[in-house]
């Protein structure tokens, strides 16, 4: 298995049978606190417009979709209402020194596994493909972890990510983490 970006409509569509699976509320409290859950729920024309912009980061194992990881550059910040809070926050938030918001950067816009495929490195295997793909037109990859979801907040802190600021809005408490390929 190897990650690869994004080639077509069909893969786009795995994403969302498979975000769906997953989605706060689709299993038990128990399992989301355990496994983890996503937050954010989006549609195809949404995908495909993220997509269209930069392509986002997929593993497949066999045609059968192992995991993915959605790329959601500034310019796709008014896609998605219920990350307005998180852009907002990024544009206070100051990394070596400067606003976030000058830096070059992109937003992980959602990151999952499907539950075979856990513990087999595909978390690892997504970032590091986002990392080949975009290192040398991005200088730091942002994203936001809920506080309530430890096991994506341990597996961001093992790939690289650091804490840059903790805030709180109607849904969730949040960490905004990012991994600065240029430190």
């Amino acid at each position: 298995m190897h990650a690869e970006a994004v080639s077509s409509v069909a893969d786009l569509e795995k994403i969302l049978a498979l975000q769906k699976m997953y989605l706060k509320g689709a299993n038990s409290s128990e399992e989301e606190k355990d496994q983890g859950f996503l937050t954010v729920e989006h549609d195809l024309d949404t995908l495909k417009k993220m997509h269209s912009a930069d392509p986002s980061i997929i593993v497949k194992d066999n045609g059968v979709l192992a995991g993915y990881a959605l790329t959601m550059p500034p310019s796709c910040r008014n896609l998605i209402p219920v990350l307005f809070p998180m852009f907002e926050s990024l544009d206070g938030v100051t990394h070596r020194g400067k606003p976030v918001s000058t830096h070059d950067y992109y937003v992980m816009g959602q990151i999952c596994v499907a539950k075979a495929y856990r513990g087999k490195g595909i978390f690892d295997l997504l970032y590091q493909g986002h990392k080949n793909i975009y290192q040398d037109k991005y200088d730091l990859l942002v994203t936001e972890v809920s506080l309530r979801n430890q096991r994506s907040y341990r597996a961001h802190e093992r790939v690289g990510f650091l804490t840059l600021h903790e805030y709180k809005d109607e849904t969730d408490e949040w960490a905004l983490m990012a991994w600065d390929w240029r430190a």
